[in-house]
């Protein structure tokens, strides 16, 4: 995939998911990794959260999994295996994980929420996972960018822009606590924590905003001819604005909720 033919572009995203690398930092500090031990990183994108996940851990492994060919190959080619012995990259679906059972931790950042079938992600964890192990997870959660998502659905839906998004299905889910919780169960393993994380993402100024709405939101901008996309961002950007003003500095701000998920596989 290459900028311009939609869908994920690897190159972009790394441009525009500063809050995103951000959390990720807070998450690593609780993995609480030991030097041998193996990691999975479930959506592992653009590969720079699992390249720091790798260095520490020096005597084991980490494998970074990402349903995207282009996320993929810009992962491998800017962290390649001669450089970090203990680091892979494979395309895998995370609804259809097909590993070895050798892997002490499972960890996601930001990225579950893309996935409609939770518990198929959470079986095959289990299956991967040695006794024992454990998982951390983090993506978007029940209430996740409400304004964003009302201000797209209000546009959406006028004249000028629905007939584009004729049978349109929000590709995100947001869960709760409690529904995690019996998913977890249902998959066996042992819930830990699960709860909802009030987070705000800024961005400098609205061109910020904009770039990353186009990086992450582009299942909206997808429908679209190329030649409109941009003049739908700005109309999302500016009704936005309006309803949640930039602050004194000129950055934008968007409630974000995390759903942050620990648990273990029983021994």
């Amino acid at each position: 995939m290459t900028a311009g033919q939609g869908g994920w572009n690897a190159r972009d995203y790394a441009d525009n998911s500063s809050a995103q690398a951000g959390w990720a930092t807070e998450l690593i500090e609780r993995v609480g990794l030991q030097p041998q031990e193996s990691l999975l990183d479930i959506g592992c994108g653009n590969g720079a959260i699992t390249a720091r996940l790798a260095a520490r851990v020096p005597g084991g492994r980490v494998v970074g999994i990402d349903a995207s060919a282009d996320m993929i190959r810009l992962a491998a080619s800017s962290y390649p295996a001669t450089d970090r012995s203990n680091l892979i990259f494979l395309q895998m679906d995370a609804a259809d994980i097909r590993l070895p059972r050798e892997f002490d931790v499972a960890f996601s950042n930001a990225a579950l929420h893309w996935v409609g079938d939770q518990l198929a992600v959470l079986r095959g964890v289990c299956s991967c996972l040695r006794p024992g192990g454990r998982i951390l997870f983090q993506m978007g959660g029940h209430g996740n960018a409400a304004v964003i998502l009302r201000v797209v659905g209000g546009l959406t839906s006028e004249p000028r822009w629905r007939g584009y998004f004729a049978g349109f299905v929000s590709p995100y889910h947001f869960h709760g606590p409690d529904q995690y919780r019996g998913w977890l169960s249902e998959s066996g393993l042992e819930a830990v924590r699960a709860e909802l994380i009030p987070k705000d993402m800024r961005h400098p100024d609205p061109e910020g905003l904009k770039g990353w709405l186009r990086t992450t939101w582009f299942p909206y901008t997808d429908p679209l001819p190329p030649e409109l996309r941009d003049r739908f961002l700005d109309e999302i950007v500016a009704a936005y604005l309006s309803e949640v003003p930039p602050d004194r500095e000129g950055g934008t701000h968007v409630a974000m909720v995390r759903l942050e998920v620990e648990a273990r596989l029983p021994r």
